[in-house]
């Protein structure tokens, strides 16, 4: 059952053929067996099985919630979660645990859903390979050897089935899985900032996960690790609970299995938040998508800037055979032209870390999170505290960010930024007003790298390399998703990226449907658990 879909999984629950209690308990059986991963910051597997059993109840009473009633789902640890630890991955929230649930989380609990865990992440989601996390990297699921690896044993008792566990027992247990030697490095790069969610959902651990999307942070792991990875328009899903990063770039994302089942996600989260007044009035009206579809009447972009330097020849491969396969099957298939796009990621790097600066602010030492223990003076506390509480990658940001705000340079980079953010959107805008319907572009520039190529540079070179083609959607505000299209010679996904105009998420995913029933991806097919042992 692990290796079913959202949609299919729904079904034999709704049958009866399998319990949700059944269905969380093989989910967990299998994030213990993977759990050399690093997937989950805090598990909740206590909670996870009280859940389980409740939805079992309500399915044997005819009464299910939603078609998400007993699925198990992960949730990034950058979204609040009532009375669970929520760490952004940094040691100055290392111990927080938030009084409410963020909208999204709460949706899903609304639901039906089961929560297995927060998972793990680069440090408040700044980063491409979700690799600087406080709690260690994340590994990618593909290529990986467990047999010949040692795992970690559970500090905690290992219980056969998770509907016998005791009311509000939640087990909270801190990942510690830092790479120490050079022959722990040859592993592959799940794509970031949201790489534990991508990997829950590769790895059969949950059905969906919930990821949030600044620059790619949804798209790009979702390339590296075989899923899909939507990122919404900006407004159609509530951020209020989501610790910010860029609050004008931030979007609640999510990782599935297949498209009907981001569709789904979509339809169970989408629509007004009163607690978020960026999110768009109008009544999210959730949709299906058919079986067999039409693409003749389809306009397909192929953006000329998009062949980017470094970008791989498989990857290439990639990109002009589905284009091809769009076009063989009466699609209008036409190069199109971004002409600011050379430009987007100065002007996301510097409109990044303005806002990072204005963010990271509340993080004093006074309120919550991590505090210093030089009382002497407050601007002496503050200095140790966030000295403390971040890393470097974190405390570079704020001091470019800083600088950028400074008076003397505001309308040099900050209103520049600005002017180019919008002179980007109105590229976006112009193609699709010429009567092109979507883009086809490369997700990442390769399939996944290793780890110890990738921490060779820095987080802002690798980050620069990694979101060329992710974050000028950012900067428009419109959605995109990740469809995984093919395996490399070395046997890991390459990902493609559709755009889509604002609001316009049907025709965005049916396209992206019709791709995915045309490639027929081969999915990762772990061992049962039982034989991973």
């Amino acid at each position: 059952m692990l290796g079913l879909t959202l949609k299919e999984t729904a079904r034999v629950l709704n049958e009866g053929s399998v319990t949700a209690a059944e269905l969380c308990a093989a989910c967990v059986a299998r994030a213990r067996q993977v759990q050399q991963l690093n997937v989950f910051i805090t598990e909740t597997y206590d909670m996870a099985g009280q859940q389980a059993a409740e939805s079992t109840l309500r399915h044997r009473q005819g009464s299910r919630l939603h078609v998400l009633d007993g699925i198990p789902v992960t949730i990034k640890d950058a979204f609040s979660t009532a009375g669970i630890r929520t760490t952004c991955s940094s040691r100055i929230l290392r111990d927080y645990v938030p009084p409410y649930n963020a909208t999204m989380v709460q949706r899903l609990v609304d639901r039906g859903a089961v929560l297995l865990g927060k998972t793990n992440m680069d440090e408040f989601a700044m980063g491409s390979g979700s690799v600087d996390s406080i709690f260690g990297p994340v590994r990618n699921p593909w290529k990986y050897n467990f047999q010949t690896r040692h795992q970690e044993q559970d500090s905690q008792p290992i219980r056969d089935s998770c509907h016998d566990l005791k009311p509000k027992s939640m087990q909270m247990r801190t990942m510690h899985h830092h790479v120490t030697s050079t022959e722990d490095s040859d592993w592959f790069i799940t794509g970031g900032s949201s790489g534990g969610s991508a990997v829950a959902v590769a790895a059969g651990i949950c059905k969906a996960a919930l990821g949030s999307d600044t620059g790619g942070s949804v798209r790009n792991p979702a390339s590296y690790c075989g899923v899909v990875g939507l990122k919404p328009t900006y407004g159609l899903l509530s951020r209020h609970g989501l610790i910010p990063l860029v609050n004008s770039l931030d979007v609640p994302g999510i990782f599935t299995r297949c498209v009907d089942d981001a569709v789904i996600m979509l339809g169970a989260l989408a629509g007004h938040d009163p607690k978020d007044s960026t999110t768009v009035s109008d009544p999210f009206q959730p949709f299906s998508l058919p079986e067999h579809i039409d693409i003749t009447r389809l306009h397909v972009g192929i953006p000329k800037e998009y062949h980017a330097p470094h970008l791989s020849e498989e990857t290439l491969s990639t990109w002009k055979r589905a284009a091809d396969m769009l076009e063989d099957a009466g699609a209008r298939v036409s190069q199109v032209s971004l002409p600011h796009t050379p430009y987007s990621i100065v002007c996301y790097s510097v409109l990044c870390a303005a806002e990072v600066a204005s963010n990271m602010a509340r993080y004093d030492g006074l309120e919550f999170g991590h505090r210093g223990s030089d009382h002497s003076s407050t601007e002496a506390l503050y200095a140790q505290t966030r000295h403390e509480g971040f890393n470097d990658v974190v405390r570079g940001r704020i001091l470019a960010g800083n600088y950028f705000l400074l008076k003397r340079h505001y309308d040099h980079y900050f209103t520049q930024a600005q002017r180019i953010r919008r002179l980007i959107a109105n590229d976006f805008r112009k193609v699709f007003e010429g009567g092109v319907d979507i883009l086809l572009t490369p997700t990442t520039l390769s399939p996944a790298r290793s780890y110890r190529w990738f921490v060779q540079a820095d987080n802002r070179t690798r980050t620069e390399q990694e979101d060329v083609f992710t974050q000028p959607v950012n900067l428009a505000g419109i959605p995109a998703v990740n469809v995984p299209v093919s395996l490399s010679e070395d046997g890991l996904p390459i990902g493609l990226q559709l755009i889509g105009q604002s609001f316009q998420e049907k025709t965005l995913l049916t396209a992206a449907k019709w791709l995915e029933q045309q490639v027929n991806f081969p999915h990762l097919q772990l061992p049962d658990p039982s034989e991973m042992s």
